[in-house]
């Protein structure tokens, strides 16, 4: 049968199908998807991570440990429930891109004020959709979590021109990503709850606060680079050392914070960031993972009781568990089950513990939100045993905090 004009023939002279694309996502190794933009029609660089989760897609983006790096969402169809500005996580998304396989443009939820593309746009993020977002987290899985970059209006720009702009894209281990995310200034929240719980913001989420809150502590959130001086005058019951972007090994004030705080016995609790910090202040060493753990599907056993929990993870490097000190008290009590990866950290005498995963979620399980629970029996046995010893006793709340946050989707 001879070659019409949309025949075999003609298809192979076509060549490759392409659809139509007015963007482009390079990565450092010369990998390159062509897609729509949506978002603002800025340029976006970074380091190139994806993450498994589901929904949340707002609080991925106000996530700010992904500070510096294009975020690739796993699953295909994303802004179907639109946003909400009581979903935020911080005061703002840090994402340097977002890149998804279908966005939807009419979303459907109650409380939805408007779409994925106009909430980006109004904060100046760039996003890129039709593309193979499999093939793409698979490319990740194969060269590790890598510079890249993400150009809107790319129809006339070569592959090669956009490659050298990925190859120079800075990673978030290259520059003082927490100094960017952390607070200004000391938040207070809540009134006259118990206990006072100093929380050091190297990019804490809204509901790490509000989990607080929920307990009836009082919260004072201070910057990430405050001395244990200034932080000890403000009489702390316990100091939490929250999640934040980049590399732990460039943040060596932290090691002295962490190490005064528990010379003190003031009960500590590391999340994320805070767990790594721990451990470097042990000895231990830290070591980027090759892409990451990044979503709310990763199981965690827990070594004294054998539970396993479905976890929410969001970081880029771990703690190295054969550096950690031995006969010193410290025990690994969670450890991951798809790597064997160091998930938490507690001392056997000592009210000091970390994890380094996030028991708040936002977006993810809540199988660990009793981790909070358990951090805050430490005050109750501490004060309640000082108060008997004095012959007072412990002042309850009068009222639970309200008002502090936006409320938290359930």
């Amino acid at each position: 049968m001879p070659a019409t004009k949309w025949g075999v023939t003609n298809l192979k002279q076509r060549g490759r199908f392409r659809p139509q694309s007015d963007s482009a996502l390079a990565l450092a190794d010369g990998r390159v998807f062509r897609g729509r933009s949506f978002g603002a029609p800025v340029r976006g660089v970074g380091e190139i991570v994806f993450t498994t989760t589901m929904v949340g897609y707002q609080e991925v983006c106000t996530d700010p440990s992904f500070c510096g790096q294009i975020v690739c969402m796993t699953y295909p169809l994303i802004g179907n429930y639109g946003v909400d500005d009581d979903e935020d996580e911080s005061r703002r998304p840090w994402i340097a891109g977002l890149v998804v396989r279908e966005v939807c443009d009419h979303p459907s939820h109650f409380r939805s004020t408007g779409t994925l593309h106009d909430y980006l746009m109004r904060h100046n993020v760039p996003g890129i959709a039709g593309i193979d977002t499999r093939a793409l987290t698979r490319h990740i899985r194969s060269v590790g979590d890598t510079r890249a970059v993400l150009v809107p209006n790319a129809e006339q720009l070569s592959d090669a021109k956009i490659v050298d702009q990925a190859q120079h894209a800075p990673l978030p281990s290259e520059q003082d990503v927490v100094g960017t995310v952390r607070a200004a200034k000391i938040e207070q929240h809540g009134t006259d709850g118990f206990p006072h719980i100093v929380v050091v913001d190297c990019g804490v989420k809204r509901n790490i606060i509000r989990s607080l809150l929920r307990r009836h502590a009082r919260v004072s959130v201070v910057p990430f680079g405050m001395s244990y001086t200034d932080i000890a005058a403000l009489s702390p019951d316990g100091v939490i050392i929250s999640p934040g972007p980049g590399d732990p090994a460039n943040l060596d004030d932290g090691i002295a914070l962490v190490q005064s705080v528990i010379a003190a016995g003031t009960p500590y609790l590391g999340i994320c960031l805070g767990h790594q910090l721990l451990a470097r202040s042990l000895g231990a060493g830290t070591r980027k993972l090759k892409f990451g753990h990044r979503g709310g599907n990763h199981p965690v056993r827990d070594e004294r009781t054998g539970r396993v929990t479905i976890t929410a993870q969001n970081h880029g490097f771990e703690v190295v568990g054969s550096s950690l000190p031995q006969g010193e008290g410290w025990d690994v009590t969670l450890v991951n089950l798809n790597d064997d990866s160091v998930e938490g950290l507690r001392h056997q005498s000592l009210p000091a513990m970390s994890v380094q995963f996030h028991p708040e979620a936002s977006p993810g399980p809540w199988d660990n939100d009793d981790l909070f629970d358990q951090f805050l029996a430490e005050f109750s046995a501490r004060r309640d045993t000082v108060h008997a010893s004095r012959g007072h006793r412990r002042r309850e709340p009068t009222t639970a905090p309200s008002g502090s946050l936006p409320r938290q989707s359930e």
